[in-house]
């Protein structure tokens, strides 16, 4: 079941059009993307570096670089700790080499997944310590670690905490107390009393605030700090944040850059994936690059990620990245096992529950999150997916727009060894006893109805399947790039003839389609997803011989309804444009 609906937002589009120049369908997505007013839609269309805002907003930020100053002239050993995903491994690279680049002595420290967990920890704070480390600087983590810092500073050690997620708070008579570290300096953009404008930002993105910070105060080139952009860039996609506002001109500069890397590990890394810098999109951040270095922290360390873009020699560069794409392919090969365990313990314990927690032991723990996110994708609910892990059962979590998985779990928050997260991710230590418990606790609180476990299809306009030209198409190059906030736009139409259909491809998994609409317009289509549950679906709406005369190219009374993404296809030095259908029915 799904339900569709065509945005309905008003504004002269006309008028917008005239102003800056563009087709007046771009002036309608744009404001489907709530960009209101003319300095807004300007930013949204043409935003560069000098739209950026100032790093000096962050609350701080200036307190945390005055002591980073001070300990670089003093030469202390400086220790950096990260995460182990693409986001804490970009935070890490960007401030070891601008803490290097100001002199700085420092060592950087990814946790271990499965040994340490997740970001800063006892066990790593007492390394530091014997290893003779002065100060500790997080990235990506490091808000919420109350004890761990508190253990820090017991012995004596200066500890700095760049982070982005949720600050932790205890629910006291209907009122929230945020929780509060003893840290030195704490700079994290979520933090109630923080003024920076753009609370969505990155840890890669905090830890390049800092460093532009650094970087001004050791009088270093402002336009240095610019070459850890594609760094930004890519963990701002590969850790799903909001492509609005700020991110977006993040990302758009940071792929200009990424064009031209002088990063051998970068390069490396886009070579083994068979691609040319030139061609590196939002995309493949998020499902060709970023999973490598994902990888690399679920199945064995993620400072193999780290020591690859810390890399000076191309050759040990390839072989870093070729380890990297095999490690992927192995990953990818596990997720799909424990995905379909997973669709089986649902439908037989679970299925009516709101929030689905499904317990698979045998799972490896990395690989709860990436199971999380494809179960919701197929039940569209929020999922946790628990593992047995060494001393403990953890678990990752992966909510619905409708759901605010981190408050959600703050009210169990009794039954956690630890967790953490944010609205729509989380991660979760729990004694196994209190998995049963964590699972009928979490439902019984639940508000979800269920209407919001049906998938929403968000149209942008209904439209003839013609009416998207070259000119249009073109165009909508104008709102990349794209990503969660600021999705591709969809199309619609109805009661298109099914002409002809097709399979094509090396293992028959597209579908293409010649269609015809209401007032007679041939168009060309082609879709990407499961063409046996498509035939199935037509053969069972219009007859199986129906479906057999469209294969065969004869008419027939198959009228569809798609929603579709508009693009350039180039054949033989030709181009038109054709259709990607995303939904049918």
């Amino acid at each position: 079941m799904e339900k569709w609906f065509v945005i309905q937002k008003g504004a002269d589009f006309q008028g917008i059009a005239q102003k800056f120049g563009i087709h007046p369908m771009t002036a309608r997505l744009i404001r489907n993307r709530d960009i209101l007013g003319d300095d807004a839609i300007e930013k949204y269309l043409r935003g560069g570096i000098e739209d950026l805002y100032d790093p000096h907003l962050l609350l701080q930020a200036d307190r945390l670089v005055d002591i980073l100053s001070e300990k670089i002239r003093q030469e202390k050993s400086i220790r950096i700790i990260g995460d182990y995903d693409i986001d804490g491994v970009m935070s890490t690279y960007i401030l070891c080499q601008g803490i290097r680049r100001c002199g700085g002595c420092v060592t950087p420290q990814i946790p271990d997944r499965i040994r340490d967990g997740y970001g800063i920890n006892e066990h790593l704070i007492e390394e530091a310590y014997r290893d003779g480390i002065d100060t500790v600087i997080t990235c990506d983590n490091g808000i919420a670690a109350i004890d761990e810092i508190d253990r820090a500073k017991e012995l004596g050690m200066t500890v700095l905490v760049t982070d982005h997620h949720e600050v932790p708070y205890v629910e006291e008579d209907g009122e929230r107390r945020y929780m509060r570290s003893e840290a030195d300096a704490i700079v994290n953009p979520r933090q109630k009393e923080c003024p920076y404008p753009c609370k969505g930002l990155c840890g890669a993105a905090v830890a390049w605030k800092v460093i532009q910070i650094l970087y001004e105060r050791w009088e270093i080139p402002r336009e240095e700090a610019f070459d850890f952009l594609e760094n930004v860039a890519f963990a701002t996609v590969g850790d799903v944040m909001d492509l609005t506002d700020e991110n977006r001109i993040l990302v758009r500069e940071g792929l200009r850059r990424i064009h031209q890397t002088k990063n051998i590990g970068m390069r490396a890394l886009i070579a083994q994936n068979g691609l040319e810098p030139q061609q590196v999109r939002a995309y493949h951040f998020g499902f060709v690059l970023g999973p490598c270095i994902n990888a690399s922290g679920r199945l064995e360390t993620a400072r193999r990620a780290l020591n690859l873009f810390l890399e000076q020699d191309v050759e040990k560069a390839a072989e870093a990245a070729a380890s990297l794409v095999e490690l992927n392919t192995q990953r990818k090969e596990m997720t799909a096992a424990g995905i379909e365990e997973a669709k089986k313990a649902v439908e037989e314990s679970c299925a009516g529950d709101k929030v689905l927690v499904i317990y698979l032991p045998e799972v490896h723990e990395s690989l709860a999150g990436i199971i999380a996110g494809r179960i919701r994708e197929i039940y569209h609910r929020p999922v946790f997916v628990l593992t047995q892990a060494e001393e403990c059962v953890k678990g990752s979590g992966r909510s619905v727009e409708e759901y605010s998985m981190y408050e959600e779990l703050c009210k169990c928050r009794e039954l956690f060894l630890r967790f953490g997260g944010h609205p729509m991710a989380a991660g979760i230590s729990l004694s196994e006893e209190n998995v049963d418990i964590f699972r009928e606790k979490i439902n019984r609180s639940c508000e979800l109805t269920n209407d919001d476990f049906i998938p929403k299809i968000k149209i942008d306009a209904a439209i003839p399947a013609d009416y998207p030209d070259e000119r249009m198409v073109q165009e909508l190059k104008l709102l990349e790039p794209y990503g969660k906030g600021n999705q591709k736009p969809q199309f619609a139409d109805r009661n298109l003839i099914l002409r002809r259909a097709f399979v094509v491809g090396k293992n028959r998994n597209v579908l293409r389609l010649s269609l015809q609409t209401e007032a007679g317009a041939a168009v060309s289509a082609v879709y990407f997803g499961d063409v046996a549950a498509f035939e199935d679906y037509y053969a069972e709406k219009y007859g199986s011989e129906a479906l057999q005369r469209a294969f065969r190219g004869q008419e027939n009374d198959i009228r569809m309804s798609i929603v579709f993404e508009p693009e350039l296809n180039e054949y033989q030095g030709m181009r038109s444009v054709q259709l990607i259908i995303r939904n049918y029915q």
